[in-house]
């Protein structure tokens, strides 16, 4: 079921076999995404690829400056025919949920996507919504210096499991993209590999993934390295421990493996971390990803 899903979606988005591997991961780990990139670099289609390619219910949102928290979770509409107020559910009552664009919107509009990211329910006038139980967010957005764009607040950064960059195809690649575009887009041909029921019985699996003690203590030594280090301004917290063990066991199946290894606390670490930890020093959009390489080698691996 892996292998087709990954080779499903590596048919849409062409030479980015490591994001859609990233992809899969924190689809089994039960993760939201977070994917950073400038425009036409394939964000939308790969969002749109995944729920196409599990045959999940889709919902996109195109955050932009004047939408309303309403608009996205939906609101009492007024009913005239019956003088009554009725309870509309917005797009985040869905599956696998596009939010394109994200850093677009105001603050206040970016928040009211947390509840539904952490507690996988919606408050509406006061009742409490669950959501269905598979639920994904995967969220778009461009980089900080683009115009018109507002940061994500560190709070629902943190809800993340995952940032992931697509990046811009290599030569070949794009030659690729050109002809596979030339007659129709492959995500219109896209079928369903397998099903939301088949994703939730793989996430009991990932969950009971061994995990030996020395790798917990691996996981918290490499947390805890951010919170002693003087050039961080805002550290790791608990979740980002608790997300990269989930995320070591889903690398883990999709290697065909039943138990976690170093090698997979660290293919994932930055993947999980460098969208958690801010440096002091904001004039260098790589001080965090050099933090972090420092105390992946400073941090002792377990024999």
């Amino acid at each position: 079921m892996i292998k087709d899903l990954t080779d499903a979606l590596n048919g849409v988005l062409l030479g980015k076999s490591e994001t859609v591997e990233l992809l899969v991961m924190a689809l089994l780990a039960d993760g939201h995404v977070l994917v950073e990139d400038v425009p036409g670099t394939g964000k939308t289609t790969l969002s749109k690829a995944l729920a196409a390619a599990i045959g999940a219910d889709f919902a996109r949102i195109q955050f932009t400056p004047d939408l309303l928290p309403a608009d996205v979770t939906g609101g009492a509409v007024f009913k005239a025919n019956t003088g009554e107020f009725e309870i509309k559910k917005g797009p985040v009552f869905t599956q696998v949920l596009l939010a394109d664009e994200i850093n677009r919107a105001s603050p206040r509009t970016q928040s009211a996507l947390l509840e539904a990211m952490e507690e996988r329910q919606v408050s509406l006038e006061g009742e409490r919504y669950k959501l269905p139980e598979l639920f994904m967010v995967l969220a778009t957005e461009n980089p900080v210096e683009f115009h018109g764009v507002f940061p994500l607040p560190e709070a629902q950064m943190d809800r993340f499991m995952v940032r992931i960059s697509v990046g811009y195809p290599s030569a070949e690649t794009e030659l690729e993209i050109l002809r596979a575009h030339r007659i129709s887009r492959p995500i219109d041909t896209l079928k369903a590999v397998t099903s939301p029921e088949e994703i939730l019985k793989a996430r009991a699996t990932v969950r009971g993934i061994h995990i030996d003690e020395s790798l917990e203590r691996y996981v918290i030594s490499l947390v805890q390295a951010t919170r002693n280090d003087g050039s961080v301004r805002l550290a790791a917290s608990p979740r980002a421990g608790l997300n990269l063990v989930r995320m070591a066991q889903a690398c883990a199946y999709v290697n065909d493996r039943d138990f976690v290894n170093p090698d997979d606390i660290q293919r994932v670490f930055f993947p999980v971390m460098e969208h958690r930890v801010f440096a002091k020093d904001s004039g260098d959009p790589d001080a965090s990803k050099k933090i972090l390489q420092g105390m992946l080698k400073q941090v002792a691996v377990p024999k």
